[in-house]
C-alpha cells in the first residue's frame, strides 16, 4: 500500500462557482457575482452594476445552497473522506464592513458541516476563494486598501469561533499567486475599482496589485497566528496555483528565463507564506518593474510569525518558456507559455502532463519539507450523454488515473502527501470562462450556458470508477 491509510480522498469546489443563492438570506454581492458568462472564445465581463440583459452564472450556479444534502450524500456514496469547499465571505459579512455577522449565513454552513459530519467527511475550508465583497472594491480598490485586513480578520475570527468544533483544516486564500498576474486583479486582489469590461482587458496596475498582495500576505499570516493562539488543533495551509514550466530548449537564455518565470509566478507567494519573508529575487523584480511595497513597522514580524503548517496546490498543466520568437503559445489556467511538443492538450488547449505532477510535488517538498495536499486537479471537457443516458467519460478517468499514478510515484520518492481532492467533483461554473460547458465533475448537473436546466444530478461513469479508487486507497486504478 503506497498511500497512508488515513489519506484524505475527496473532491473540491468553490462557493462562488457552486452555491448560487447569490442574494438569498442576506448575502451581499462579491466580485464573482459581478461577472457575466463567457466562453473559450469570448471573455467574461466584470460589471460595476447588474445588467438585466446579461447572464451572471454565479447567481444560481448549480444551487448547492438548496441541494447540499443530496450533493454531500453523493460524495459520501463515492467514499469521500474529505470535501474541500469554501465559505462565501459575503454570506457572513454582506459588504465585508459590518460589525456583526449575518446569522442566516452562519447557520447555512452549520448545516453543511453537520451534514458532512453525519457522512464521516472532513471539511477542508478555503476562507477566501475568489469572492471578495464587491463593496470593498468600491470603497478601497479591494486589497489595495490596508483597511481590508481588519475586515478579513473580523471574518476569520467569526468563522473560527463558530466552527471551531466542526472544521480543523483551513486554507487562507485560493491560488494566492494568481495575484502576480493581470487576471489576478479580478480573481483575487479586487484592484478593479470602477472598471467595467472584459476580464482580460483590465488596466494592469502592477503597483496596486503587488501592494494588495502584500496586504493579503499579512492577512493570511495574522489569521494563522490567531488560529495558533486560540485554536491550536487547527491545521492552517496555503493554496498555490502550481503551473510548472520547463525551458523549451537547452539554450541558457531559455533556462534563465524559465527560472525567473518559476520564481515569480510559482514560488514567490509560497516562499512568503511558508518561509515567512520576501525572497531575495523579488527585490530585483520590484526594482525593474517600478514596484515599491509600502510596509509598516511590524509587517516583517507578522509574516515570520504566520507561516503555514501545510502546503496545498492546484495542478492542471505545464507549459514551456522560451526567449525565441515565433513559438506556438498554449492556453492555460491563468498562466500560459509555449506549447510542449511532447504533450497532448485538453479541449481547452491545456497541456496534459501527469509526470509534471510528480516533478512538481518533488520540487515543492524539496524546497519546503512540510506536508502537502493536491487540492485541485482535473480535466475540463465537453460531456455528452450516451444512448443509455449516462456520460461515459473515459477521457476523464484516463486523465485522473495517470495523475494518481504519478502522485503515488512522488510518495514513493519520499514526498509527504496528505490527500487528493480533484477539482469540480460535481459540475460547476468555470472560474476562467464563466461557462457550464467546461465540465469537471464525477456528477453531471443539468445546467447549461444559457441558464436553462432543471439542476438534477446524475452519476457519470467516472463516479463509479472514483468510488473504487477510494475503496482500494488508490490501488485499483
Amino acid at each position: 500500500m503506497v498511500l497512508s491509510k488515513d489519506f484524505l480522498w475527496g473532491g473540491a469546489t468553490a462557493a462562488n462557482q457552486f452555491e448560487g443563492a447569490w442574494d438569498v438570506d442576506g448575502k451581499g454581492p462579491s466580485v464573482s457575482d459581478m461577472c457575466t458568462n463567457g466562453s473559450a472564445k469570448e471573455p467574461k465581463w466584470v460589471t460595476t452594476s447588474i445588467h438585466a440583459d446579461r447572464l451572471y452564472p454565479s447567481h444560481e450556479a448549480v444551487d448547492f445552497y438548496h441541494h447540499y444534502e443530496g450533493d454531500i450524500a453523493l460524495m459520501a456514496e463515492m467514499g469521500f473522506k474529505c470535501f474541500r469547499m469554501s465559505i462565501n465571505w459575503t454570506r457572513i459579512f454582506p459588504t465585508g464592513m459590518e460589525s456583526e455577522p449575518n446569522e442566516k449565513g452562519l447557520e447555512f454552513y452549520d448545516r453543511v458541516f453537520d451534514c458532512c459530519k453525519q457522512h464521516g467527511i472532513e471539511p477542508l475550508v478555503t476562507i477566501s476563494h475568489y469572492e471578495l465583497p464587491y463593496a470593498l472594491v468600491e470603497k478601497y480598490n479591494g486589497w489595495a486598501g490596508r483597511e481590508v485586513i481588519d475586515c478579513f480578520m473580523r471574518y476569520c475570527k467569526t468563522i473560527f469561533d463558530r466552527y471551531q468544533h466542526k472544521v480543523k483544516y483551513w486554507l487562507t486564500f485560493n491560488e494566492i499567486n494568481s495575484s502576480v498576474m493581470p487576471l489576478g486583479a479580478v480573481l483575487n486582489t479586487g484592484t478593479i475599482q470602477g472598471y467595467e469590461g472584459p476580464v482580460n482587458q483590465v488596466p494592469d496596475d502592477k503597483q496596486a496589485r503587488f501592494q494588495a498582495l502584500h496586504h493579503m500576505f499579512l492577512a493570511s499570516a495574522l489569521a494563522v497566528r490567531y488560529a495558533r493562539e486560540h485554536y491550536p488543533h487547527f491545521h492552517m495551509g496555503n493554496m498555490n496555483l502550481f503551473s510548472a514550466s520547463y525551458p523549451l530548449t537547452p539554450d541558457p537564455d531559455d533556462v534563465l528565463a524559465n527560472q525567473q518565470n518559476m520564481n515569480m509566478t510559482v514560488w514567490f507567494c509560497s516562499d512568503v507564506q511558508v518561509r515567512g519573508a520576501y525572497p531575495y529575487y523579488a527585490d530585483r523584480y520590484f526594482r525593474e518593474h517600478g514596484i515599491e511595497i509600502q510596509m509598516e513597522p511590524g509587517d516583517a514580524e507578522i509574516l515570520k510569525q504566520g507561516t503555514v503548517d501545510f502546503y496545498t496546490l492546484s495542478y492542471y498543466m505545464t507549459s514551456c518558456i522560451t526567449t525565441h520568437e515565433g513559438m506556438e503559445a498554449t492556453a492555460g489556467n491563468i498562466i500560459a507559455g509555449c506549447t510542449n511538443p511532447y504533450l497532448k492538450s485538453s479541449d481547452w488547449g491545456w497541456q496534459i502532463d501527469p509526470k509534471g505532477l510528480r516533478y512538481s510535488l518533488n520540487e515543492i517538498y524539496a524546497r519546503y519539507g512540510i506536508p502537502m495536499m493536491v487540492v485541485e486537479n482535473g480535466l475540463g471537457a465537453y460531456d455528452e450523454k450516451g444512448e443509455d443516458g449516462m456520460v461515459h467519460d473515459s477521457y476523464r478517468i484516463d486523465y485522473l488515473r495517470q495523475h494518481i499514478e504519478q502522485m503515488k510515484e512522488a510518495v514513493k520518492d519520499g514526498v509527504d502527501l496528505m490527500g487528493y481532492t480533484p477539482w469540480g467533483c460535481i459540475d460547476l461554473v468555470s472560474a476562467s470562462t464563466g461557462e457550464m460547458a467546461k465540465r469537471y465533475g464525477f456528477i453531471y448537473v443539468n445546467k447549461f450556458d444559457d441558464g436553462t436546466g432543471d439542476l438534477s444530478r446524475e452519476r457519470k461513469e467516472s463516479f463509479f470508477w472514483y468510488k473504487k479508487v477510494i475503496e482500494s486507497n488508490g490501488e485499483e486504478l
